[in-house]
């Protein structure tokens, strides 16, 4: 049989634990998927170094005023959605500073449109229709490291200055090579072989979630591991916003909640009402010097 270009991609090889898949136990498979599961995580963190010099930019670029782009195709693009759509709720973000683009467009989210991953124009176009520019940065997500829309994209958005990531699932990839920053874990070949949904997809969301919890934590979204920044949207989240203040400053659950509606929502506001002893107004100042960072405004009355 003559070799294909796929035959080089340790994401397409067979897996030789699972080469009897088929004759299987429910919980034979279960206990094989785990195993092989429980291999990303080692692999991700081989990555650290470079993960860690991607969320350095990312957070470079914000202050810039710029955004932070997810592109990619099928299970890639759609996990790039997923984490930016995550973001407001999570961190309070305005929707437009993390952005998710997926090849086919919307209808790719529910539907498979394969199709659409061959085309590096539609990627260009895309990074055009964002006008993306020197201030942003783009994430291209393929777990092949070759997908011809991803690379297209992420070459338009080099070419227009912004700063670049590659996140793939193979060495010395194609995606690699024209990036600022690569990120290659490899994981080796799936349960079902080619099948990147698994192993590489959950690397691929471990990723993305280091990339935009560690960005968002350096430009001061948290306090400690709190979410100071959550967006209290539904009942749920207005309880999690009494518990994040006082776990923050050991008021019981009515001056917690009596301080908080005095700040207006704000846990960020509360908290340093409450540990400073200022009025809300000055809280509010003092975060805004410090770039919304808390301990910052509260060392600064400390110092005071």
């Amino acid at each position: 049989m003559p070799a294909t270009d796929t035959d080089a991609l340790t994401t397409e090889g067979r897996n030789p634990y699972t080469m009897a898949l088929d004759t299987m136990s429910a919980l034979e498979i279960v206990r094989a998927m785990n195993a092989e599961d429980a291999t990303v995580a080692i692999a991700v963190g081989q990555e650290a170094v470079s993960i860690s010099a991607a969320v350095a930019g990312i957070v470079a670029r914000f202050v810039q005023g710029g955004r932070l782009v997810y592109i990619g195709a099928g299970t890639s693009g759609r996990l790039g959605v997923l984490d930016a759509s995550e973001c407001p709720p999570t961190f309070n973000t305005p929707p437009g500073l993390v952005v998710g683009v997926i090849a086919g467009g919307r209808r790719a989210l529910t539907e498979s449109v394969e199709a659409a991953e061959d085309d590096p124009d539609a990627g260009v176009a895309d990074i055009v229709a964002l006008d993306i520019t020197a201030a942003d940065a783009v994430v291209g997500i393929a777990a092949s490291g070759r997908t011809p829309y991803v690379l297209g994209a992420v070459a338009e958005a080099r070419r227009r200055g912004a700063f670049t990531v590659g996140v793939a699932c193979n060495a010395g990839t194609a995606l690699a090579a024209v990036v600022d920053v690569a990120i290659e874990v490899v994981v080796g070949p799936e349960v079902v072989s080619g099948s990147t949904r698994l192993k590489a997809g959950t690397a691929q969301k471990m990723v993305l979630n280091m990339l935009s919890t560690g960005a968002f934590v350096l430009s001061g979204k948290t306090y400690g591991n709190l979410m100071v920044d959550v967006r209290a949207t539904n009942e749920k989240l207005r309880q999690r916003a009494v518990h994040i203040v006082r776990e923050a400053t050991d008021l019981d659950a009515h001056d917690a909640t009596a301080v908080l509606a005095g700040a207006g929502g704000e846990i960020k506001t509360a908290i340093v009402v409450a540990l400073a002893g200022v009025s809300p107004e000055q809280a509010r100042a003092r975060i805004a010097r410090h770039g919304g960072r808390v301990r910052a405004a509260l060392a600064l009355e400390r110092d005071a």
